[in-house]
């Protein structure tokens, strides 16, 4: 239905906190949150909790509550909804968590899926070698630039890594007598980087000490058994990425599905990768779930850049118009030389500043034919080879590959909605969700809890918005400005009050917006019209 009267701006009383929000917010952009306030705002609202909390919880997992796990639902939906259910060239895929053990050697996981891993023989504390920097401490003004010592500190943003690095510098120089002198730039390298020489002189973030045992490969999958035996002839492991369960399936797709290349294949599920140190919160956990398309294409250097560069754009208007990054904290990463995969072509990631420092958010990848000629030797089955009927030429397809985390995605949506204002001299916290990703996308107040009329007017349009399929909540406790201040700081973008207007005049409800705090006066049939446009876009 279409909204078929005009929406009235309240007048006096019921627009001054819209008048206050907009002369107290600053036109300046949000500051990046501290790690410890998203942290405890998701614990606090029941976006996310640690897992196995009651014992002591468990390093790298994490439970979702029920704002969490609207939140995360609709990330999911929306990302299905913009790359394949609005697409005619993507279609979907479930495949199983486990697959047969030979996958994972033919796709060359059981070989070379690591990382290098460290152990502080003092403290026994473990350590990802590629999230450890170092970096030489040199005298300011000594012309012989000599290294006096080695600072060694964990990957993080720049003000951690430079403020734990002070720290050790300062006991580094007392040590060697001296104190009180100033020092040179820190110029950080990762620690694998290190030469044999450095690497002796290095210390532990942990003990202080040259303690580092020297880097060695760590394999990431987890490994379980299938079936009643316990043997090595029925080691199965979990997962580590989800493409794979696609590029097994590619043949099966392409006969059932009547699709012709160029084309994808869309998944999502549950991952699993045993991290040596899980951190930075969801960021970095050893359970999670990905998204990812595998979009074939025809071979040839010619091709794959047009496609590369549509893919780029594709999820860039997901992150941005879909599900409200802030672009001023994205950037792009585009992968040269040593920084490819050895069956890429190209790979550019897309970074997300988060409290801790920029990282990689999501990877838009060339892969070329390497996982579909791949399962073609290791299967000797032809599982990749196709036939374009129109130039009647056969060749295994090349692939461009959109990845993103869940999480990690998740993570970056509420350090983008995080924001603080002033309403009438007081400062508000909350999130500014898009609204099609809001984990509750309205809130009905009936202006007063013990006047009959008002609640069955307010019950009766909380249940039509239920049967509309949103998640909606009914709050009759409180004083409606507390009232609004709840909803804000779990993100609801529509507050709907009922008031002696609405019943005494029928002059509808009124609608505050979240973010500017503005009313609007709506007849009572044209609310789900009007949430309907803001909401779902039509």
């Amino acid at each position: 239905m279409a909204v078929t009267r005009a929406a009235r701006v309240l007048s006096s009383a019921a627009t001054e906190e819209a008048a206050e929000t907009a002369a107290d917010s600053s036109s300046k952009p949000q500051d990046i949150p501290d790690m410890e306030e998203i942290v405890s705002l998701c614990k606090r609202r029941g976006i996310i909790f640690p897992s196995s909390e009651i014992y002591n919880g468990y390093a790298g997992f994490f439970d979702y509550g029920p704002l969490g796990a609207e939140l995360k639902k609709n990330l999911k939906d929306a990302w299905w909804k913009h790359f394949v259910t609005q697409r005619e060239d993507v279609v979907g895929l479930d495949s199983s968590i486990i697959h047969n053990p030979t996958v994972w050697k033919s796709s060359g996981h059981l070989d070379g899926f690591s990382d290098p891993m460290v152990d502080c023989k003092e403290t026994k504390l473990r350590y990802r070698a590629d999230q450890l920097f170092f970096s030489p401490v040199i005298l300011q003004g000594d012309e012989n630039k000599e290294i006096v010592g080695y600072v060694c500190v964990q990957e993080g943003n720049d003000k951690d890594m430079v403020k734990a690095a002070k720290t050790q510098s300062k006991k580094l120089l007392k040590e060697k007598d001296l104190k009180g002198n100033r020092i040179e730039a820190f110029s950080f390298k990762e620690l694998v980087e290190a030469t044999d020489e450095e690497f002796a002189q290095i210390p532990s973030p942990a003990s202080g000490k040259p303690t580092l045992t020297t880097p060695r490969d760590f394999n990431l999958m987890f490994e379980t058994r299938v079936g009643a035996a316990v043997d090595s002839e029925n080691i199965a492991y979990l997962r580590p990425e989800t493409a794979q369960g696609i590029f097994i399936n590619f043949k099966n797709v392409l006969n059932s599905s009547r699709q012709k290349i160029p084309f994808g294949i869309a998944q999502m599920g549950k991952a699993f990768r045993n991290e040596i140190t899980p951190r930075n919160f969801i960021f970095r956990s050893r359970e999670f779930e990905q998204m990812e398309v595998e979009y074939f294409i025809p071979p040839g250097d010619d091709v794959w850049p047009e496609y590369h560069q549509k893919w780029i754009d594709a999820s860039k208007d997901f992150l941005v118009s879909k599900v409200g990054l802030r672009e001023d904290l994205m950037g792009w990463d585009v992968h040269e030389g040593d920084g490819l995969a050895h069956y890429a072509q190209a790979c550019t990631d897309v970074t997300f500043t988060f409290p801790f420092g920029t990282q990689e958010l999501m990877g838009i990848a060339a892969r070329g034919n390497y996982d579909l000629t791949q399962h073609t030797d290791g299967s000797g089955k032809n599982l990749g080879e196709y036939f374009n009927e129109e130039t009647k030429e056969r060749y295994i397809p090349h692939c461009i590959e959109p990845s993103l985390g869940v999480d990690r995605l998740m993570l970056a949506v509420i350090c983008s909605a995080y924001a603080e204002d002033e309403v009438g001299g007081e400062k508000r916290n909350f999130l500014k969700f898009a609204p099609n990703i809001a984990p509750i996308k309205a809130v009905v107040l009936p202006l007063l809890k013990n006047k009959p009329a008002l609640v069955e007017v307010a019950r009766d349009l909380f249940e039509k918005l239920q049967a509309r399929g949103y998640n909606v909540m009914y709050d009759a406790a409180g004083a409606v400005g507390r009232r609004y201040r709840r909803a804000d700081e779990v993100g609801i973008p529509f507050a709907i009050t009922v008031d002696f207007e609405t019943i005494e005049d029928d002059a509808g409800v009124t609608i505050r917006d979240r973010d500017s705090t503005e009313q609007i006066r709506l007849p009572i049939d044209e609310v789900i019209p009007y949430l309907s446009k803001k909401i779902d876009g039509y």
